[in-house]
C-alpha cells in the first residue's frame, strides 16, 4: 500500500483556530530517545503561523526535541469534548524572547503577572534554558462533527 502524500505544510482551518488561541491546555507528545512516546500538559498560544508551547530543555520534552522535532499536539474543546484538532509535525525551538513568551502564557491561564517567583520558583529561572517550541503543522486533524 503506498503512503499518502504529506504536504510541507498543513493550514490549521478558521474553524479550530480558537482552540489555539483560547486559554485551552493541550497535550504536546514528542518522542523520547527509547522511542516511547512522551505527553505533557502544556499552555498554548498561536502566532497566526504556528501552534507555540513553552519548555526549557532541561525537561523531558526539551531534550526530546532537541533529538528528534517532530511532535503532535492535541487540542480539545472543553466545551465541547467532540471537538478537536491534533497537529502533526516538527518544532522549531527558538530561544529569543522565551521568558517573556512564558510570562505572556502565565497571564493568560493564571491570575500571575509573571511565571518566575509567582506559579514557579524564582531561584529555578538560573537552572533552566526556556525556549518557546513552534510546531509548524504537517498534517492536521479535525473532528469529523465540526468540519
Amino acid at each position: 500500500m503506498k503512503a499518502p502524500h504529506v504536504p510541507d505544510t498543513a493550514t490549521i482551518p478558521d474553524s479550530h483556530v480558537d482552540l489555539l488561541t483560547r486559554p485551552i491546555c493541550g497535550v504536546l507528545t514528542t518522542i523520547g530517545p527509547d522511542g516511547w512516546p512522551q505527553s505533557s500538559m502544556v499552555w498554548i498560544d498561536w502566532d497566526g503561523e504556528c501552534a507555540r508551547v513553552n519548555t526549557t530543555l532541561e525537561r523531558q520534552k526539551g531534550g526530546n526535541l532537541l533529538a528528534n522535532p517532530r511532535v503532535s499536539l492535541l487540542v480539545v474543546d472543553p466545551d465541547d469534548t467532540t471537538r478537536y484538532v491534533q497537529v502533526r509535525g516538527d518544532a522549531e525551538l527558538l530561544y529569543a524572547r522565551a521568558e517573556e513568551h512564558l510570562d505572556a502564557l502565565t497571564r493568560t491561564y493564571t491570575r500571575h503577572p509573571c511565571y518566575y517567583g509567582h506559579v514557579y520558583p524564582d531561584a529555578q529561572r538560573e537552572r533552566e534554558t526556556r525556549v518557546i517550541c513552534r510546531v509548524h503543522a504537517r498534517r492536521v486533524t479535525l473532528d469529523a462533527i465540526h468540519v
